[in-house]
């Protein structure tokens, strides 16, 4: 299968119903998407196709085939994209476990919405779970990168 990966086009050895979450992590050796439950119900293996957000343990290797798929790692080389800035900044993490997938859905809500309310972001990051409970911190990041990414357009 071929599919373009973090801005790099490659092919993949992989059956078409494989998860995308395990050709990344298996065959891509990418493992900032975690497993959380294999059930697309906690969002820690979120990762874009095409922009948007997908829960990669239940999308299959076939629906990535010739598709943009981005991970962490491919959201900004020096991770310096408005959202890992906002996390740093507020100390968003605690466990981390659920971070990279919290990430991925708020940089595509931001990708949407430039000036998202706290309604946008609960709705849009209501799908990832935190089991430390970091949530206020998680809105008020989005909220921060949103003003970061504003002056960086300003720029």
């Amino acid at each position: 299968m071929k599919l373009e990966v973090n801005g790099t086009a490659m092919a993949v050895d992989a059956p078409g119903d494989m998860p995308l979450l395990w050709v990344l992590r298996d065959f891509l050796h990418l493992t900032g998407t975690k497993y959380g439950c294999g059930i697309a119900q906690c969002g820690a293996c979120t990762v874009h196709l095409d922009g948007e957000p997908v829960r990669s343990c239940v999308t299959p290797l076939a629906m990535a085939a010739g598709r943009k798929v981005t991970t962490i790692e491919g959201l900004s080389a020096a991770g310096d994209h408005p959202v890992q800035q906002a996390w740093t900044e507020l100390d968003v993490v605690q466990c981390g476990y659920c971070q990279s997938g919290q990430i991925m859905s708020a940089a595509a809500l931001l990708a949407a919405k430039a000036r998202p309310t706290d309604a946008d972001i609960d709705a849009a990051l209501s799908g990832n779970l935190c089991r430390c409970g970091t949530y206020q911190r998680v809105r008020a990041a989005v909220h921060r990168a949103a003003e970061l990414a504003a002056k960086a357009g300003d720029a």
